[in-house]
């Protein structure tokens, strides 16, 4: 019993210097609610275990007596972050603070049988961590796809080697770290929710539309997910002709496709929304603007969201027509949320994963998960950085 007051109180001082970091013990007090002599012995307990620093003297407000500020060791511990797509793979490694350490975008070998993609993906993570591998506790992988919780995936077929049986348990194992698993939606939509476009808003959406289309939906800041993993799979949605998916409606692929049986020249999908387009492209941008306002619209209802973020390829031609999309949401349901696109670009997911795996260390750590779903934020992430020594 005292050894669990004990953790109860080590694990309230230190949600409470994360939240309100650096913090000298007197606000930790404050914070936790905590007496000054229990926030002492378990500031010691987590000075011992090097999660605690102690760095500045401040001129505390009573008689001008000195105190000294305490700060997370933010390179204790390093978290990885893996947006594993069809064309590329990014990778990025933050501190516990968010700070990014290094990042890296490789092109995915899709060719590649299940094996050797397996072999493929630990060597790559492992070489773009270099020396701050052996730090690294905590590893997140986002793909296209649905995941369930028992580590099924279903629905990538741009990526259909992350469908077979056994394939997350053997990346885990050849990467020999604990790691989570979702798709790379949820994790864009976190990684914009903590430094992006979604940072004001915790109730917010996600749609990726590229290859592929993905969705992710957040309510008070908390990634919604379900059992299989099909929370947010409107691109399988029945809505075009002959019971057509939604996402061959919307998708880089799905463009290409429905102009081929057209008899439409199109070189490449960002023709379809270049302002001079020609006139035989009118009715499959029409059809796109319909099918996308199907999946605005379902996204609303869905989660009520205050922001819907748009990323991927596609998203980036359809900045110029975000506000008639809104207009036309509203007149359909009365309200809309902002449609904005992606402030990460094209880390969104790799960032998002990143947190979230970071997340899995703060648990770990014995932070309290309302504070944990707060954390990290500000303006740590940059992904511009090079690569680790360069």
């Amino acid at each position: 019993m005292v050894q669990d007051t004990r953790q109860l109180n080590r694990e309230a001082v230190l949600t409470a210097l994360f939240a309100s970091r650096p913090a000298s013990r007197k606000l930790i007090a404050e914070r936790s609610g905590i007496s000054p002599a229990t926030v002492t012995r378990s500031v010691e307990q987590l000075l011992a275990e090097g999660i605690v620093t102690e760095t500045s003297e401040i001129i505390s407000e009573s008689r001008g007596r000195r105190a000294v500020e305490l700060d997370i060791v933010a390179d204790r511990h390093f978290a990885m972050g893996i947006d594993f797509g069809a064309t590329n793979t990014r990778i990025l490694v933050i501190d516990l603070l968010g700070r990014t350490i290094v990042r890296r975008s490789v092109p995915t070998p899709t060719h590649e049988d299940v094996e050797l993609l397996t072999e493929w993906l630990a060597r790559e993570v492992t070489a773009t961590a270099g020396d701050a591998w052996d730090r690294v506790a905590s590893v997140c992988l986002g793909m296209p796809g649905a995941v369930g919780r028992q580590r099924t995936v279903s629905n990538a077929p741009n990526l259909p080697q992350v469908e077979t049986p056994g394939f997350l348990d053997g990346v885990e194992k050849a990467l020999a770290r604990p790691m989570g698993f979702d798709n790379d939606a949820n994790y864009a939509l976190l990684g914009e929710l903590h430094y992006g476009a979604a940072t004001n808003s915790p109730n917010a959406a996600m749609l990726t539309i590229g290859f592929g289309l993905g969705a992710g939906l957040a309510i008070d800041g908390r990634i919604l997910q379900g059992e299989r993993g099909l929370i947010g799979e409107f691109g399988q949605l029945p809505i075009g002709p002959l019971g057509a998916r939604l996402e061959h409606m919307v998708t880089g692929s799905g463009i290409m496709r429905r102009a081929a049986e057209a008899g439409v020249a199109l070189a490449e999908p960002a023709e379809l929304f270049a302002a001079d387009a020609p006139p035989a492209l009118l009715g499959l941008r029409a059809q796109f603007d319909q099918a996308l306002s199907i999946v605005l619209a379902a996204v609303t209802v869905a989660c009520d969201p205050q922001t819907i973020v748009l990323g991927g390829g596609i998203a980036t031609s359809l900045a110029p027509a975000l506000d008639r999309y809104r207009i036309a949401l509203e007149q359909s349901l009365r309200v809309s949320p902002a449609i904005v696109t992606a402030r990460l670009g094209a880390y969104s997911g790799a960032v998002g994963a990143a947190v979230a795996a970071v997340h899995r260390i703060y648990a770990q750590l014995g932070v309290h998960p309302d504070t944990i779903v707060r954390l990290p934020g500000g303006d740590a992430i940059v992904v511009d950085l090079p690569p680790l020594g360069g």
